[in-house]
Parts: structure tokens; sequence; C-alpha cells
């Protein structure tokens, strides 16, 4: 289990039952024939002086490279971006308000150019807080919310993968 930053609504770690392994922070890990790589990166747009400090996990595992940005709160540095290059999976937060918003989560796509692009922390019918709605990342990203269904989840291995970025969104429903 890995922790972006320490939040009580995003890393309850006091729920998890059992004895999980749980990474906190940049560095490189290994877990179960599986790496792990964090990078410092900030919650906020101005070094960590608002929201303090987040970590982007790189996970590679069975042939695949998946990028989880937590709750980054601002568009990576060139040498960050080159760390992340490769990227085949990005979860990407779209809401804005206390991460990045949909402009800079679609810059930040350009740039990587995954092949599977999942949003996350965004308005939804289930959470009515301040995030933007995920149809201003859908607009931004040239699509329609309407042409876009939800998936209950995502299979994926190396030679499934799309030959330009998808964006694909997952059902939050049970």
């Amino acid at each position: 289990m890995t922790v972006s930053h320490p939040h009580p609504h995003h890393s309850y770690l006091a729920g998890i039952g059992g004895s999980p392994r749980v990474i906190q922070g940049p560095g490189e890990y290994e877990v179960a024939n599986t790496f792990i790589t964090g990078l410092r990166t900030y919650h906020d747009a101005h070094h960590g002086k608002e929201r303090g400090p987040n970590t982007v996990y790189l996970v590679e595992i069975d042939d695949l490279v998946v990028c989880h940005l937590g709750d980054l709160g601002h568009l990576p540095s060139v040498g960050q971006l080159e760390e992340m290059s490769g990227v085949d999976i990005l979860l990407v937060p779209v809401g804005g308000v206390s991460t990045m918003n949909a402009t800079t989560a679609s810059e930040l796509i350009s740039y990587l150019e995954p092949k599977v692009a999942i949003p996350m922390h965004y308005k939804t019918d289930a959470f009515k807080g301040e995030l933007e709605p995920l149809d201003r990342f859908l607009k931004e990203m040239g699509l329609k919310k309407e042409k876009v269904a939800p998936e209950p989840k995502l299979n994926a291995t190396r030679s499934s993968l799309p030959p330009a970025t998808q964006v694909v969104v997952l059902d939050y429903r049970r």
C-alpha cells in the first residue's frame, strides 16, 4: 500500500486489516517482485507551502508501468517528467481545488503520453465537495461524457494497451 501524503480522508491506515507493507515517501522499493519508485512532488503549485508534500508512485508490475499521481497539485518539472517517462497507465487527479485541474491534467497527459489515462479525484454523486466535475476533464481531452462509459475495472497487459492515449473512467459505484 502506498501513501502519497498523510491525510485522514486518503490514508486511513488504521482501517486496513492484516499486516500490509506500507510505503510512504520518495525512494525505491521492491515488494513481491514489484518495483516501486516514489518521487517527491507537491500537493500545491507553491512547492508544498500551502498543502505540503506529495509522492508520485511509479509501479513496475507484469511488464507495465503504472503511475499514481496521488494529490499532485502542479505540473511536474522537466526532471520529474523525465523520471515519469514510459508510463503505460496514469492515474491522474483532475478535480482542481486541492490538486491539479482538468487543464493541467490534460497538459501532463500530453507530455507523458500514457497508453491509458484514468481520471480520479473529481466531483461525483457520492462526493459533493468543492471538486470540479469529470466533464471538464473530458472536454479538455476532446471527449464527450456521453461517449465515455464508466468501466467496472481495467484489465491490461502489454499486448492489450491501445496504440494512443485512451481515457478510461472507472465506475466508483459498487
